[in-house]
C-alpha cells in the first residue's frame, strides 16, 4: 500500500517561495532549514494548507524548477478569488477539462505550477 505522495519543488530563490506559497496561496511553514542561518540561501521549506504538503528547496542538488504539482480541491473557483486578491501569478483560470475536472494553475517565480484539481460529478 502506498502513502500520501509530497512533491519537491525547487525554488532559485526561498525568499520568492515564501512570498508565493505563504503570502499569496496561504500555505503555513512547518519547518524551515537553512544551510546558514546567517544567508537566505541554500534553504529548505516544507510548507502546508489543510492536507496539502508541499517541501520547497533551493540547494543546488534537489532537482531542477519547471515541475508540476496536482493538488485536490473541493473549490477551484473560491480559490482562484483568493489568489487573485493576494497578487498570485495565474497561469491558467478556472477551466472545465473533458477528463472531469475543473483546473486552476498558478505558478511560481521558477516555473513550478500548481495545479488545483477539482472532480467535476455528473448526474447520479
Amino acid at each position: 500500500m502506498l502513502g500520501r505522495s509530497i512533491p519537491l519543488l525547487h525554488v532559485g530563490r526561498m525568499a520568492d517561495a515564501w512570498r508565493i506559497y505563504v503570502d499569496q496561496l496561504g500555505f503555513a511553514v512547518h519547518s524551515e532549514v537553512r544551510a546558514d542561518d546567517a544567508l537566505p540561501d541554500p534553504a529548505y521549506l516544507v510548507v502546508q494548507r489543510d492536507d496539502a504538503v508541499l517541501h520547497l528547496s533551493s540547494f543546488s542538488g534537489d532537482g531542477v524548477s519547471g515541475h508540476v504539482a496536482t493538488i485536490l480541491a473541493a473549490d477551484v473557483d473560491a480559490l482562484h478569488a483568493e489568489f487573485i486578491a493576494k497578487g498570485a501569478a495565474i497561469r491558467m483560470p478556472p477551466t472545465d477539462q473533458t477528463w472531469g475536472t475543473r483546473e486552476l494553475y498558478v505558478e511560481d517565480a521558477d516555473g513550478n505550477s500548481l495545479r488545483f484539481q477539482q472532480l467535476l460529478h455528473g448526474p447520479s
